[in-house]
């Protein structure tokens, strides 16, 4: 479309008015510009969010411990990783002591998980294992040290990572475009093809019947510009631009802008479980102590000094500058619970017995301020139950609610205690006299807006599934919580594997969740929902999501925690990782898709008149009466400008009740056509009529060129009311809600009244000042001419074809 402005321009500045030539320029280069402008703010709002990376890693050169830049680690160089620091590289773990990492980018699991160093026989391995689970001897890059401290060295970098090969497959991963994109080709390809020739023939009418070629190629080049929609790339900008800017204000970055409109047909929307349904943080929600019990959900006979004795323990056992996510949770708790005196804070660590893969626990002896010495211990129920000599018929009642607190999505730790003697500390916890204390249970919390958003989503026809790298249990637990329909059913990556692509697209329909799922699963999992024919919207903050994101049909990544690799990928950006406002951006979509179609309808009806009354005077014999420079402020101002009021339409009432559209439902179809076409008619023959009736009642060719447009403008600005609303448009003509049409409207006659009264406009334009009188019934043709198509409205097929069209299976 602008291409065709630009040959144009090029003409007229050699052959024909110089200032024609100039405009049509300057309003190519307009519409250029609103579409870089709008890709410029997207792309500084994302380099701001890089800043978050953290660049630099800790090794061992020389002898020396010496801070390098991140992408400096090489092979070989030893790793010093601590509390707190993010993992530059992937690599083997050669000493430890009671290290945890936080793998959830990269595995899923909330969770973090204990490492071991390496044994000689693991030695000359080279290749790490994939990520998740506990007691392995590999640490990979882009993973949060939780708890303790090491030396690993570095087996691989850049794409050679766990992190980096997901990066390398985004490259093989083609980016798909958008519904409306290609219902928008297909638009134009049909009126190019009729513009051809029709401008074809227009410049042999002008050369064969009258000798003027110069003339009728100009004129072939105005009938072109009627006919080619070129307006159409400028009122899709608009809308976009204006839905992004609106999805904005509420912190949703568009990286796709075009996006936005497919976020209102997507039939599946695509969830991890870890910082997206859930706060990806822990917090402690049951106590359990010799009967009692406390339940953060508020359903429980209060706090009592078995309770308290629980977490002063636990809190005991806890580091108490924590980067661990348990040990936090223990000790926000233990701040908001207990007093002052049952904190210790003035307290002296004596000595700490860290985790080990025989004995998972941790255990820290404190001496109080009189001299005094105890033991407070934390770990897997089985360990603690072991240290403490459980009884056996106590311990499998133990290990049974241990059970039923796991199949509910919690995370379980026991907690022990005991006294100590301060001057004689054994070098093993086991050599400790030690008493069961009870039951902390962890879990990483529901988002506040995440079932709100879910029963949104669902309401609107759209089938929300999770996908995480979590345990089935844990994965079936939040589905539930977050009211995801059939959260029972749940499929893990072990048993999608054994499926070949018909059956792995069978289940994947019938299962709403999947656990234990890896990064190539995600990916294989949508693209087979896009086999089965849905619209595909993926969330994710990890980089093991970005593939996923990359071939979803809408890649939604989260800002604040979010990777690089994962927004990057992504097609839109939740600023505040809120994961409500997918259910903002599904109802702008909806929107945008009704309102979109009403103003194509509108554009292809305007096509109609602009280009009978640039070719049909020729025929008829009367005086050309659109030239380019007419064209040009009718389709690239007055409908641009008429767009933005469709783009101003309220929604409809049910917009969030109906089912998304179809992936096959066109833009236009032959419905809107047709009624484009009906619209269009009959402004065409009242302006035609006006025009051939003031020539012949005496009017100058300026006078009624004039006249012709005035009706044009006015029934133009009609249509926009007309195509706006199902129902009549006369009695809701005041209506509240379209004060952006009167702006619109107010403008769209300011700009033709000074064209046709500032002398040197009317001199560029042709047209001369006709008499008010004249003027107002010229006004009046054009508004009548628009309204009579109202008395179609009644029919119940006019009224589906201006609305948003099926509604989907």
């Amino acid at each position: 479309m602008f291409l065709l402005l630009v040959l144009a321009a090029a003409i007229y500045l050699v052959v024909g008015d110089a200032l024609e030539g100039l405009v049509l320029s300057a309003f190519a280069a307009l519409s250029v510009g609103l579409v870089a402008w709008q890709q410029s703010r997207s792309e500084s709002a994302l380099e701001a969010l890089r800043s978050l990376a953290a660049p630099s890693a800790r090794v061992m050169r020389d002898g020396n411990e010496q801070v390098v830049a991140a992408r400096e680690v090489v092979p070989g160089d030893l790793l010093l990783v601590g509390e707190g620091e993010r993992v530059a590289a992937d690599a083997r773990l050669l000493r430890g002591d009671g290290v945890q990492v936080d793998e959830s980018l990269l595995s899923g699991e909330s969770v973090p998980v204990r490492k071991r160093p390496s044994t000689i026989d693991e030695t000359g391995s080279t290749r790490p294992l994939s990520p998740g689970g506990d007691d392995q001897p590999w640490i990979y890059g882009d993973t949060l040290v939780v708890q303790g401290n090491g030396i690993a060295e570095v087996v691989a970098t850049g794409t050679g990572t766990q992190a980096g090969r997901i990066g390398v497959s985004l490259a093989t991963i083609r980016t798909e475009p958008t519904l409306l994109s290609r219902s928008i080709q297909r638009i134009v390809r049909l009126f190019a093809l009729v513009a051809l020739v029709a401008s074809a023939s227009v410049v042999l009418l002008n050369g064969l019947l009258r000798g003027e070629w110069l003339q009728g190629l100009l004129s072939g080049i105005a009938l072109a510009m009627a006919m080619l929609p070129e307006e159409f790339p400028m009122v899709l900008v608009v809308f976009v631009a204006l839905g992004a800017w609106r999805l904005a204000k509420v912190r949703v970055l568009a990286r796709r802008t075009a996006v936005i409109e497919a976020l209102g047909a997507a039939s599946v929307l695509c969830v991890d479980k870890t910082g997206t349904l859930t706060e990806n943080r822990q917090r402690v929600c049951v106590l359990e102590a010799a009967q009692a019990q406390w339940n953060a959900d508020g359903d429980s006979g209060g706090f009592d000094r078995r309770l308290r004795r629980l977490l002063e323990v636990a809190a005991l056992a806890s580091a108490r500058s924590a980067y661990d996510p348990l040990d936090a949770a223990i000790g926000n708790l233990a701040t908001r619970l207990l007093d002052e005196t049952e904190r210790h804070d003035r307290w002296q660590l004596l000595r700490e017995f860290g985790l080990t893969a025989a004995r998972p626990l941790v255990a820290r002896t404190w001496q109080a301020p009189d001299g005094t010495a105890m033991v407070a211990a934390k770990g897997a129920p089985e360990a603690i139950a072991a240290l403490c000599n459980v009884s056996e018929e106590r311990r499998a009642t133990l290990f049974a609610r241990v059970e039923a607190l796991a199949a509910d999505g919690l995370r379980v730790l026991a907690v022990a205690s005991g006294p100590a003697d301060a001057s004689a500390l054994p070098c093993d916890v086991a050599a400790l006299a030690l008493e069961f204390e009870g039951l902390v249970a962890f879990q990483d919390p529901l988002r506040p807006g995440a079932r709100n958003a879910v029963e949104h989503a669902q309401r609107a026809g759209i089938r929300v599934v999770m996908i995480t790298g979590d345990y089935p249990a844990t994965a079936s637990a939040i589905a539930r919580e977050a009211g995801i329909a059939d959260a029972a059913r749940v499929l893990d990556g072990p048993a999608l594997d054994a499926l070949d692509d018909d059956a792995f697209v069978d289940a994947v329909r019938a299962t709403a969740v999947h656990a234990r799922i890896r990064p190539e699963q995600k990916l294989r999992l949508v693209e087979a929902l896009k086999r089965a024919s849905e619209v595909v919207a993926m969330t994710g903050d990890g980089v093991n999501d970005a593939p996923a994101l990359r071939a979803a049909h809408i890649g939604i990544a989260m800002g604040k925690r979010g990777t690089d690799v994962a927004r990057e990928s992504a097609d839109i950006v939740l600023l505040d990782d809120d994961i409500g406002h997918v259910i903002d951006g599904v109802r702008m979509g909806r929107r945008i898709f009704d309102n979109l179609r009403k103003a194509m309808i509108y554009i292809a009806a305007i096509h109609v008149p602009v280009a009978g009354l640039a070719l049909l005077p020729l025929l008829v014999g009367l005086p050309p009466l659109l030239m380019p420079l007419h064209v040009v402020l009718v389709e690239m101002v007055i409908d641009p400008v008429c767009s933005i009021a469709f783009e101003n339409e309220p929604e409809e009432a049910d917009i969030m009740q109906r089912r998304p559209r179809s992936r096959e439902e066109p833009l236009m179809a032959a419905p809107q056509f047709m009624l484009a076409l009906l619209q269009g008619a009959l402004l065409l023959s009242a302006t035609l009529a006006l025009y051939a009736a003031s020539l012949r009642m005496g009017e100058t060719e300026d006078v009624a060129r004039a006249l012709a447009f005035i009706a044009l403008t006015t029934g133009n600005l009609m249509l926009v009311r007309v195509n706006g609303a199902r129902g009549m448009t006369v009695p809701h003509l005041a209506d509240a809600g379209h004060r952006a049409y009167w702006i619109v409207a107010a403008i769209a006659c300011a700009t033709v009244g000074l064209c046709i009264t500032l002398p040197v406009l009317a001199r560029a334009f042709d047209f001369a000042v006709p008499a008010p009188a004249d003027a107002i019934v010229a006004a009046l043709v054009g508004v009548a001419s628009a309204l009579a198509f109202d008395l179609l409205k009644p029919l119940r097929r006019v009224r589906t074809a201006l609305g948003s069209g099926a509604r989907g299976g």
